[in-house]
Order: C-alpha cells, then sequence, then structure tokens
C-alpha cells in the first residue's frame, strides 16, 4: 500500500537523535522495571540554583509579562557587560545580544556568518548539538580530530590549515571543552586566531564553561590582540548558576555588521525569556564564595570518577582539567550497544548506569565507537555507586564477548 503521507525534507531526515537524550526510553522502560538508574548521560547539575534567581522571578515588578527587547532587556545586557568588564574583556552593552539559551546563540551565529553549504571547522568531539545546530542552518561541519591519548588537545595547526577550502567560513571550539573536559592552551588559540586571519574567517568561542577550571588557566578568545572584528563569544547562564531550564544565552562580538544580522534574526522570534532573564540579571550578583564552593565539589566529583576509571583495564583517559566532564576510551566493540545494554541487562543490587556513548560527539563517521561521555554531576557517594556499577557493566560485558 503506498502511503499518503507528505514527504520530509532532507533536513528532517537527517537530523540525528541526541546520544544524550536518545536511550530515555530505555532508562525509562528500566525505571518502570523497579531499577534505579544513576544518570551520567546528561550534563543537568545537582547544585542548587541560586536563591537570587528565584527571588527576582517572586519579585518581578510588573503586572503584565510583556515582550522585551529582542537584543534582550537593556538592564541585563548592561550588567553582563559589567561581568565581562570584571573578567578583563573589554565589552559593552552594545556588543551583546541575548539569545533563547547558547543553542540559539549557536544557530544564530552559524547562519549570520554561512551560507547554505558554507564549511565551519570544528575540533571533536564536540558538543554534539553542534550536528543539529549545522543541520538546521544549512551548514557542513568540518572536523578536526582530537585524540584521547594526548587528552583531546588541537592537533598542530599545518594540518587544521589543510582544511580550510574557498567555502570556509569558520572555526568552532569549545574550552573548557564539552565533552572532553580539555583547556585550550593560549598557543592553541593564537594558532587558531592566526588560521582566521590569514583565511579571513570568523572564530566562534563556545565559553559555556568558563568558571569550571579546575587546573591551569581558561584563556578567552577575547585575550588574543588583533582579531576584534572576527571573535564571536557564545555563552549562556546554563551551567554556571545551575539554570538549565532558565534558556538564557548570549552572543558577544564587536562586529557591528554581525550584531545588526542577530538582532534582526532575534526580531524575527520576538524576544528572549523575559522572566529568565530577570533572575539572570540578579545572579550576576553572585561573588567569589559562589564558584569557589561549586569549583571545590566538582573537583571532588572529578577526582572520583577519574580514579575509578583508572581502575579499569584498558581504559584510556586522560585527567579533565574543566567543564564537568570526561571522555574515555573503554575496552570494549561498540559503546552504543554497551549503554544499551547496561540499560536492559545489566544491574548490580537493582541499580544500573546510563552513559552516553561517544559517537555522537563527532562528524567523522565510525570516529567514538568505543568511547563514553561521563558527566560527574551527581553527588560524590552516588558517583563512587554508579562508576562502581560501570566497573563492573564493563567486566561483564567483556565476559561475554563485547
Amino acid at each position: 500500500m503506498v502511503s499518503n503521507s507528505p514527504r520530509l525534507s532532507g533536513r528532517a531526515q537527517k537530523m540525528p537523535a541526541s546520544p544524550i537524550r536518545k536511550l530515555v526510553p530505555l532508562s525509562d522502560a528500566a525505571k518502570e522495571r523497579g531499577i534505579k538508574v544513576y544518570h551520567l548521560n546528561i550534563g543537568q547539575p545537582d547544585i542548587p540554583t541560586p536563591e537570587r534567581f528565584w527571588n527576582a522571578i517572586k519579585n518581578y515588578q510588573s503586572r503584565v509579562l510583556a515582550y522585551g527587547h529582542s537584543e534582550g532587556l537593556p538592564s541585563y545586557r548592561k550588567n553582563l557587560a559589567k561581568y565581562y568588564e570584571n573578567l578583563g574583556y573589554d565589552v559593552r552593552p552594545e556588543n551583546i545580544v541575548i539569545t533563547t539559551a547558547g543553542s540559539e546563540a549557536i544557530i544564530f551565529c552559524m547562519m549570520a556568518a554561512c551560507a547554505p553549504g558554507d564549511q565551519i571547522i570544528v575540533p571533536e568531539p564536540f558538543y554534539t548539538n553542534y550536528n543539529g545546530f549545522a543541520i538546521m542552518s544549512s551548514v557542513e561541519l568540518t572536523p578536526v580530530t582530537c585524540e584521547a591519548e594526548n587528552g583531546f588537545h588541537l592537533p598542530p595547526m599545518p594540518e587544521i590549515e589543510k582544511l580550510v577550502t574557498e567555502r570556509t567560513r569558520a572555526i568552532l571550539y569549545c574550552s573548557p571543552n564539552n565533552p572532553t573536559g580539555t583547556i585550550f592552551e593560549k598557543k592553541e588559540l593564537v594558532g587558531l586566531a592566526e588560521l582566521a586571519r590569514k583565511h579571513n574567517l570568523f572564530l566562534m568561542a563556545d565559553e559555556v564553561y568558563r568558571e569550571f577550571v579546575y587546573e591551569g588557566h581558561h584563556t578567552s578568545i577575547f585575550e588574543i590582540d588583533g582579531i576584534e572584528e572576527r571573535v564571536i563569544i557564545l555563552d549562556s547562564i546554563s551551567k554556571r548558576y545551575s539554570a538549565c531550564g532558565a534558556r538564557v544565552g548570549c552572543v558577544v562580538t564587536k562586529n557591528k555588521k554581525l550584531i545588526d544580522s542577530l538582532i534582526r534574526f532575534g526580531q524575527a522570534r520576538l524576544c528572549p525569556p523575559t522572566l529568565e532573564q530577570a533572575g539572570a540579571n540578579a545572579v550576576l550578583e553572585e561573588g567569589p564564595e559562589y564558584f569557589r564552593t561549586t569549583m571545590n565539589e566538582y573537583r571532588r566529583r572529578r577526582d572520583t570518577v577519574y580514579e575509578i576509571l583508572m581502575q579499569i583495564p584498558g581504559v584510556v583517559c586522560m585527567k579533565p582539567s574543566g567543564a564537568f566532564y570526561i571522555m574515555a576510551k573503554l575496552p570494549i566493540d561498540d559503546a552504543d550497544k554497551f549503554a544499551a545494554w547496561m540499560l536492559t541487562d545489566f544491574t548490580y543490587q537493582n541499580e544500573t548506569t546510563m552513559i552516553a556513548p561517544g559517537s555522537g560527539f563527532y562528524a567523522t563517521s565510525g570516529a567514538g565507537t568505543n568511547e563514553i561521555r561521563i558527566a560527574y554531576v551527581l553527588n560524590v557517594e552516588d558517583l563512587k555507586k554508579a562508576m562502581h556499577i560501570l566497573k563492573l557493566g564493563i567486566e561483564a560485558y567483556k565476559r561475554r564477548g563485547g
């Protein structure tokens, strides 16, 4: 029988499932069977959202929840500029466009920088949704593969430069990195800046995890001189203030033409969330103690996960210096099958662990098949249990020939 259903677009058919969320039905089924599932698959912090956020929303003065400015509330943009100034960056409110989360920031910038079919160079593994954003924007990602054996740092610049074509419009990177936790060194960013200058490219820096640094130093792309018109910072409050559901992000750039185009994109969707911007404005008052306490907790969690991983024979993993993720190469054949098997076939004391398979964090076909991403967003005691279950699961999976 011939189907009368309308045909979906090629874009819709190519849109990938999230490796972070695609196993949710298996997780839900396990829970229905009475199994406790420890979620290491998604970067959802359990750190309480600051009270300032909630108080700002509860005490919002207007009795009408009205549209805001398309580029964001003026008061929030003004205070956000002060936040960047306090970090040592020369930023003004007119350099900022508020977006509906960092996701919209990335999509808007991809669409503004690229025509359909243009290319963006991106180190892989990368935040999995870059793949989806590129498809939505009709952009092609050109991957630069980084290796677990050297902590997922960039390869030599000549290898990256070989990938530049007449259709290349930008370089996009994330540091501290999701999914690896790697912090790119200043010399690496200087190399990318030189490539951007030489080949007339935008340089997009996803700096969402800026404050999540345990060792070393985070270098912002705003600290590199001579490329001001090329630099685009992509940012979000989701992880910084444990406010993932607020969906408030931003783009920061001194390129006036780019700002103008982003505002026009923003006008098409009217405005970013008003109440959540009020909350985001309030949490900018959080001082150093908030970040110090938060970072100390995440450092304990990272060390817990890493120490247990190092007890598993065959695991390849460098201790990450930032963010709250670890990307590990496992002694198994297929991480997608293993992650599903952990939810369908394996339990220890009626509990199991959910992880994110690594292949979805790559653009290169076949890459990352034996890698996983772990988000250490649970308390230390739960992490110990979850990692012990993962260790036992790997041992059992290998015994069955996986």
